[in-house]
């Protein structure tokens, strides 16, 4: 499940981060790199500044999602050469870029900055923090009143990886989905058709499980397939035109491929004649259920919205 999640999150950042094309990431490694690439062999300079292409870095990513950049972090950053204040730097930041992201509604409570950091700096702060550099620590970097967790490098990088990802997907919560507009505006076509199912409130507290910004993009889903089921499926010669459903999750509701069928015939009808006519109306087995998925990737290749989706 978390392998799943952790490609399905790396896909979508990597086609939609940022404001320029795409840039391709991996978790953690680029997401640490980018943050901080270390120059230990240039010994002679006083300072060193990450070296990422422009508009394509963390930093960047974030402005182009949020609109406005972290208080008091550039997206260019200049670090101390000497690895201890260097490791204080970024431990800083790490602290500041979780607070603000908390402050947006992300619950990130369980990410500490030390598990954002790269294994060398966080073997450093595990040592400062366990006594074990005493002659290179400050008062201001001993984290009084939490707990150290040494981790071995295996463990670490586990723990780093979900901590990344958490960042991620609340970075994608609290800055992508209250994009979506709250006020669904009533379509008459539509609307006819839909007096006798149950409506799904999009109100902040009528779900412990999805936000209004989720419950506002079910019902959009229900009413665009109730829209167009009638037309993408009236001369379907494999089961006819599909029966009337109530979409309220986005797992068990969307398996057969014909309600995501029908939003992208909605925008690019199209595709009705080549690929959506051919699916099973009412699948039964597996291998029906495989036939529309085939179909519904295919259409999305053809479109050229690759985004790595499995059959």
């Amino acid at each position: 499940f978390f392998q799943k999640t952790l490609t399905a999150v790396k896909s979508w950042f990597t086609l939609f981060g940022w404001s320029k094309g795409q840039n391709p990431i991996s978790v953690p490694h680029s997401l640490r790199g980018d943050v901080c690439i270390v120059q230990l062999t240039v010994a002679q300079e006083k300072t060193f500044k990450r070296k990422t292409d422009k508009d394509k870095g963390f930093y960047e990513m974030l402005l182009h999602l949020n609109g406005q950049p972290i208080p008091g972090i550039a997206a260019s950053q200049a670090l101390p050469s000497d690895p201890v204040e260097r490791m204080f730097q970024l431990h800083w930041q790490h602290s500041e870029l979780l607070s603000f992201l908390r402050g947006q509604g992300a619950y990130l409570s369980h990410v500490m900055p030390e598990f954002l950091l790269a294994p060398e700096d966080y073997k450093i702060w595990t040592e400062v923090n366990t006594g074990l550099r005493r002659g290179s620590m400050r008062s201001s970097g001993k984290l009084s009143g939490r707990p150290v967790f040494v981790l071995e490098q295996r463990t670490f990088e586990t723990m780093s990886k979900r901590a990344w990802t958490d960042v991620l997907l609340q970075i994608y919560k609290v800055f992508v989905l209250p994009c979506v507009s709250c006020r669904v505006v009533p379509d008459p076509s539509s609307l006819e058709s839909l007096h006798n199912m149950p409506g799904i409130k999009s109100e902040p507290l009528c779900s412990n499980v999805y936000s209004r910004y989720e419950r506002t993009v079910l019902i959009w889903l229900n009413k665009q397939y109730e829209k167009h089921r009638k037309i993408v499926w009236k001369d379907s010669q494999r089961g006819g035109i599909p029966p009337m459903r109530w979409i309220v999750n986005f797992d068990q509701d969307l398996l057969d491929g014909l309600v995501l069928a029908a939003q992208i015939a909605a925008y690019c009808p199209y595709l009705i004649p080549t690929h959506f006519i051919k699916m099973y109306t009412n699948p039964r087995t597996h291998e029906q259920l495989l036939h529309n998925s085939l179909i519904l990737v295919k259409a999305l290749h053809s479109i050229s919205l690759n985004m790595d989706i499995k059959v």
